[in-house]
Order: structure tokens, then C-alpha cells, then sequence
């Protein structure tokens, strides 16, 4: 009967709604997703493996637990995006919401390796798990909700909120770490001062809830009917497409390496004050909340390959300046290096691919599509990037210009392979349906 009302109610949409719904959502969601990678730059090296590893190894083991969730995301796209294309929007957004809120609280209640061994990272391993099948379906239900309740001229406006979202949450989740880190003793910070941010986990859930609960379905979803299922599409008409959004998301390199391994460079390696340094991405991340919607009008107006290419590229070659800088200790140039090349240059890729990835799928396939390519780009990106930059650094961890070579050289691939798409700023969502309609048949 729920189901027949619903389908009986008019559609039509609600754009200011949805942007809220996925900015709130997001934002909450990647809280607890990024509070993860927070503790295992400053901490959980420390708490959850042997006291005689190396300091160069410790990090590296602690970038694998962070690297555990990114790997698994594609698994739970498989899962997630038909979930979405099938049974609505909605429903992942509430799954997804459940499930990130529960492992991270549980990560804030886990034992040591002090109290009781090797059982602490397997256990600290399954929770990252389940973040990363939830995380897997979060992004893309909420940009497609977004991008469907969207006016036709402000699509990208709109679904960067979403981004814009998970941006905010990501500087919340440095920023609560701040006054642990600068106001309690080590002994407190590493015996119980670690585990409350964790904890906040609780009332992100209720929050979240309470304001996804009265969003509807768009009315594209609504309307939309396929004869094939979601994966039977994709794989067999989006192929291309798929493959174009995974190496175009592996653009989130620079996000990994600035956000969890140079955080670890500066504390572990070069010695600078782990308070100050969370201070730095946090004023990036503030720069960004400006810099995410002024680049999306951009994109509004002059399509989305300009503006996602500029941001990526730039990115990537501003690595080198910022790691110079904290290679060198110099605070000053740390912060404006920072806030230029993840504030600024970052988020003009970060707000374009929403709307640039989404509308390379259909409706039918949208959440699939996004999902499965942005995942797997992810798992590569956030999965092997900070490894790979713990190791291209050296036993020792002080080679800052490889890691800084290796973020620019994935940045400009990620640039040449967004040159071949297709620009779909002056296309409706109608008209991209039925471009996706002829190829598939």
C-alpha cells in the first residue's frame, strides 16, 4: 500500500531540498569516514602495532588500514549502486548511513596491541571494511538525487553540495582532533583522548537520519523504466564510461597524500607540532567551502572538461611547492601552499566531477555507473596512493620530491584521459537519456 501512495504522489522537484539532504548527509557521513584517516596519521600507528616497528613502517601500516576501505569500495558498488538504481535513492542513503555510524563507533571501542596483540589491527581492519562497502554507495545516491531534483542550467551547482558536504566533513573531523592534540598530555591523547571523536559518531547518525528522512525520489527516477538490469547496462553499453570515471577519480591522490600522508610526514618524519598541522588542512578545507560552489558556476557556464582539467593538473604540480615547504619546516609557506593547491587548485576538480561523471551514465544506471567507476578509482587512489607514497618515500620516509613526482604524474593522467569526454553542459537530462537509449540499441 506505502508503495502505491508513493507512485500515486505527484513528482516534481525539489533541488534546494536534495542539495541539502546530500550537503547534511555528506558532511556527516565523511566525518566519520575522514576522522579514520585523522587518528591513523597521529595515532593508530602508534596504539595498534608493535612498539620496535620502524617509524617509516609504522606509517606505512597504518596508511594500509586507512588503504583497507578504499580497496573494498568497489565491492560494495557491485552491491550499493544496483541497490540505488533499483530500489531508490533513498533507501542507500539510509542503509549506508547506518552502516558508517556503527564501525566507527566501534573503531572508538576497540583494544590496543598492548592489551590484546594482533587481534587489535584485524579487528581495527573489519570496521574499515564496513566503512568502505558503506562509502561505496554514499556519493553516488546522493549526487544522483541531486543531479535529478537539479534545475537543467545548475546541474553542477547543485550536485557539488554534495561534495561541498563531504569537504566540511572532512575539516570537521581534522578540526575535533585539534584540542586533543594541543591541550591533553600524550598519555591522555594516546589512552582514551583518541577514542571521542570516534564516539561523536553517535550523534552524527541521529542527525543525519532525522534530516534524510523526508526526502523523496526524484522525478526522473520515478519515471524511469529499463528493461535490463543496472549491471547487465553497465557493463554492457557503459563500459567506456566506467573505465573514463575510475582514472579520472584517482584525481583523489591528491586528497590522500595531502590529508593523511604528508600529515604523517610532518609529525613522524620532519617533527613539526601535530596541532599546527591539523590547523593546516583545516584552513584548506575552509578555503574550500568558497572555492567548491564558485567552481561549479564556472562550470555551469563554461562546461565541465575546462574546469575538472585546470583543478587536477594544477593540483598535482602544486605538490611540489607544499611538500617542499614542509620538508623545510617552514610554516608560512606550509599554510599558503596548502590552502592554494588543496583549497583552491583540488576543488575545482572536486566540485566538476559530480555532475562531469554522473552525466556520463543514464538514468536507469546512474548510481551503478557512478558508483562502480568512482570506487574503483578510489580503491586505487585512496587504497594504494598512500602506500605507494610511504614507500616511494624511502625506509626512512624523508623522500618528499617522489612523492610529490608520483601525485603530479597521476594528475596529469587523470587530465588527458578527461579530455576524451564528452561535454554535457548544454545537454538536458532528457537529452543525455536518450543519447544512452540509441547507443544501447
Amino acid at each position: 500500500m506505502s508503495n502505491a501512495i508513493e507512485e500515486a504522489r505527484p513528482t516534481k522537484k525539489t533541488p534546494l531540498r536534495a542539495a541539502l539532504s546530500s550537503w547534511t548527509g555528506s558532511a556527516l557521513e565523511y566525518y566519520d569516514f575522514a576522522v579514520y584517516g585523522t587518528a591513523a596519521a597521529l595515532v593508530l600507528n602508534t596504539l595498534f602495532f608493535p612498539e620496535t616497528t620502524a617509524p617509516g613502517i609504522a606509517i606505512l601500516l597504518a596508511m594500509g588500514t586507512v588503504g583497507v576501505a578504499y580497496v573494498v569500495r568497489p565491492l560494495g558498488a557491485l552491491i550499493m549502486g544496483p541497490l540505488g538504481d533499483r530500489l531508490g535513492r533513498k533507501f542507500v542513503l539510509m542503509l549506508t548511513l547506518f552502516l558508517m555510524g556503527i564501525s566507527t563507533f566501534a573503531v572508538g571501542c576497540l583494544p590496543t596491541y598492548d592489551q590484546v596483540g594482533m587481534l587489535a589491527p584485524i579487528l581495527l581492519v573489519l570496521c574499515r571494511i564496513i566503512q568502505g562497502l558503506s562509502a561505496s554507495g554514499e556519493q553516488a545516491s546522493a549526487i544522483s538525487v541531486s543531479l535529478e531534483h537539479s534545475a537543467e542550467e545548475k546541474r553542477s551547482w547543485t550536485t557539488s553540495w554534495t561534495l561541498h558536504g563531504t569537504q566540511f566533513g572532512t575539516l570537521l573531523a581534522t578540526a575535533v582532533f585539534i584540542p586533543f592534540t594541543a591541550f591533553l598530555p600524550d598519555e591522555a591523547l594516546f589512552s582514551w583522548g583518541w577514542r571521542v571523536p570516534f564516539w561523536l559518531s553517535a550523534a552524527v547518525v541521529l542527525t543525519a537520519w532525522l534530516i534524510r528522512r523526508g526526502l523523496e525520489e526524484p522525478p526522473a527516477f520515478k519515471e524511469a523504466r529499463a528493461d535490463n538490469p543496472p549491471l547487465m547496462q553497465v557493463f554492457r553499453w557503459h563500459k567506456a564510461a566506467v573505465i573514463r570515471v575510475a582514472v579520472c577519480a584517482m584525481v583523489n591522490t591528491v586528497n590522500m597524500v595531502f590529508t593523511v600522508w604528508s600529515l604523517s610526514f610532518a609529525t613522524s618524519i620532519v617533527g613539526l607540532e601535530r596541532s599546527t598541522m591539523l590547523l593546516v588542512s583545516v584552513i584548506a578545507n575552509g578555503v574550500a567551502l568558497f572555492a567548491i560552489p564558485a567552481a561549479a558556476v564556472l562550470s555551469d557556464r563554461f562546461g565541465r572538461k575546462p574546469v575538472f582539467i585546470t583543478g587536477a593538473v594544477g593540483a598535482g604540480l602544486m605538490m611540489f611547492p607544499y611538500l617542499g615547504a614542509v620538508s623545510a619546516g617552514n610554516w608560512p609557506l606550509i599554510f599558503i601552499f596548502g590552502a592554494i593547491m588543496s583549497g583552491c587548485a583540488y576543488s575545482l576538480a572536486n566540485a566538476i566531477w559530480p555532475s562531469f561523471y554522473a552525466e556520463m551514465f543514464p538514468t536507469t544506471a546512474r548510481v551503478t555507473g557512478l558508483a562502480l567507476g568512482t570506487q574503483v578509482g578510489f580503491a586505487v587512489s585512496g587504497g594504494l596512493a598512500p602506500v605507494l607514497a610511504s614507500a616511494v618515500a624511502g625506509a626512512g620516509g624523508e623522500n618528499w620530491v617522489s612523492v610529490a613526482a608520483f601525485t603530479a604524474g597521476v594528475c596529469v593522467l587523470v587530465g588527458l584521459v578527461a579530455m576524451t569526454a564528452k561535454e554535457t553542459k548544454g545537454l538536458s537530462l532528457e537529452e543525455i537519456d536518450i543519447v544512452h537509449e540509441e547507443r544501447s540499441r
